[in-house]
Order: C-alpha cells, then sequence, then structure tokens
C-alpha cells in the first residue's frame, strides 16, 4: 500500500476502505500534491476486488475547506495551459470517485466548501452533522465551481445548484439533507454510532451484488429506458443470478441460514 502525505488510506480486515484527508492544519483544503493523492488512493482501491465498500471522511474539525488558497494564488501566476491541466486533474478526480467501483459513503463534519462539495456529490451516499457548514463559494473570490457543477447539480438538482453556484450562500446540515446532498443529518455527538449503522447495514448485503447494483444505477442514471438500457438489465439479473455469490445469497434465503459473506 503507498505512502501518502496528505491523505490516510486504511483497509480493515473486513474490506472496508477509509480515505481520510488529512491536512487538519490546513482545515483538509486540497492543492496539487492531495488531487494526485487522492487519484492514486482510488486507483488503489478500484484495482482491489476484495473491498466492500469506502468511506470518504476528514481529520480535525473540518471535512475540507475547498481548494487551498495558496494554491490557488499560485495557479492564478500561470498560463491558460498549466491552470488547464489543473483543471484536467481534478475532472479526472471526481470523475474516478464517481465512478468507482465500489459503493461510496461521505462523512461530513464542519465545513464542506467549494470543491469539497464536489467530493460529497460524487459519492453514492452521504451522511453529516446538523452544525456541518456548506457553500459553493467560487464567486465569492471570483471563480466558477466548474468541474463539481456536474456532479452538484445531480446531487441537488440543477434549479438550488444554480441558486448556491450564484448565491454562494451558507447552508447546514439540515438544509444540506432537504437538497438532497445529505441523506442524514446528525447532532454532531451521534455522528460516529450513526455510522456505525450505516457500515453495520452495508456489512448485511452482497458485495458482488453491491457492486454490480452501483453500475446498474450509473446505467440506469434518470430511468430513460431506451432498448440498450432494457437490454443491459436482463443481462445484469441474469448475470448476477449465475454468479456464485448470487446462487449463494439465494440458497442462504431458502435454507433460512446466513449467507457466506456474513461469516467471514
Amino acid at each position: 500500500m503507498s505512502a501518502f502525505n496528505t491523505l490516510e488510506l486504511e483497509i480493515n480486515a473486513g474490506g472496508i476502505a477509509t480515505v481520510w484527508l488529512n491536512r487538519p492544519e490546513k482545515n483538509n483544503a486540497f492543492n496539487a500534491e492531495m488531487i494526485a493523492e487522492l487519484l492514486r488512493a482510488l486507483s488503489e482501491i478500484q484495482m482491489n476486488d476484495e473491498l466492500r465498500f469506502l468511506i470518504l471522511r476528514g481529520r480535525g474539525k473540518h471535512f475540507s475547506a475547498g481548494a487551498d488558497l495558496s494554491w490557488m494564488q499560485a495557479c492564478a501566476q500561470l498560463d491558460y495551459d498549466a491552470n488547464l491541466n489543473d483543471a484536467r486533474e481534478l475532472s479526472k478526480l471526481m470523475a474516478s470517485l464517481a465512478q468507482l467501483k465500489v459503493p461510496t459513503l461521505a462523512v461530513v463534519q464542519g465545513a464542506a466548501f467549494g470543491g469539497a462539495l464536489g467530493l460529497i456529490s460524487c459519492c453514492d451516499i452521504a451522511i453529516g452533522t446538523e452544525d456541518s457548514l456548506f457553500s459553493l463559494s467560487e464567486v465569492r473570490i471570483g471563480l466558477l465551481p466548474a468541474v463539481i457543477s456536474p456532479y452538484v447539480a445531480q446531487a441537488i438538482g440543477p434549479r438550488a445548484a444554480r441558486r448556491y453556484a450564484l448565491t454562494a450562500e451558507r447552508f447546514d446540515g439540515k438544509r444540506a439533507q432537504q437538497l438532497g446532498l445529505l441523506a442524514e443529518a446528525y447532532p454532531a455527538a451521534d455522528l460516529e454510532s450513526e455510522l456505525h449503522g450505516w457500515v453495520a447495514n452495508l456489512l448485511l448485503n452482497s458485495p458482488k451484488a453491491m457492486r454490480a447494483t452501483k453500475a446498474l444505477m450509473q446505467q440506469v442514471k434518470h430511468g430513460d429506458l431506451t432498448p440498450d438500457l432494457r437490454s443491459y438489465t436482463e443481462s445484469a439479473i441474469a448475470s448476477i443470478r449465475v454468479s456464485k455469490e448470487g446462487q449463494e445469497g439465494l440458497s442462504a434465503f431458502l435454507d433460512k441460514r446466513k449467507p457466506q459473506w456474513l461469516l467471514t
């Protein structure tokens, strides 16, 4: 496993990967190094067929303050091509997280500003504290939430995305839940115990079925039924039924016993 300067990657015996943003002294603001390390960590996770899901978290008080201002200041001194390369790396990161094979769960506390909303929006599920704070803050410093905007719009809807991108308003965890950015918002004191409940629930499920379901949902998108999508869904269910894990799950249900993935 790789060593990182701005992250921690933990993989436990149960197949749970946790990526910690680990620049608490900078409120986990990301720079070119963190983007590169996140890409490397996601690549390692993508290649590990034994993993069941990924949890994305931030060390310290805040999930992430977004882009590191010192890094952004340095970028402003570069030419268009250099800035385009930086934007492409960030875009690659968002796409890699959104397209990761395993399910992803973001856990949010404190501030989640700017690009941090992109990371959260790219995850399949996000939970957080009621008092966490969110903002698409880019317009306040003369920028725009460019590469993250498709993912944020998918997470909270285009109308709300336009509002918060244009106003840079801050909103709390309760509002984030109403918008659909967070699946649930909890009192800060309850976040860890509630996370344990989410983990326990995910561990009940067939690992391969969760991967296949995520791939299915990526194909389904907004639910527009095309001949190709119909064919995909037919093939997907047939494939999982005859798979080793699918056969085990059905047999365990009929035999009224626990499936093998709960015993390993």
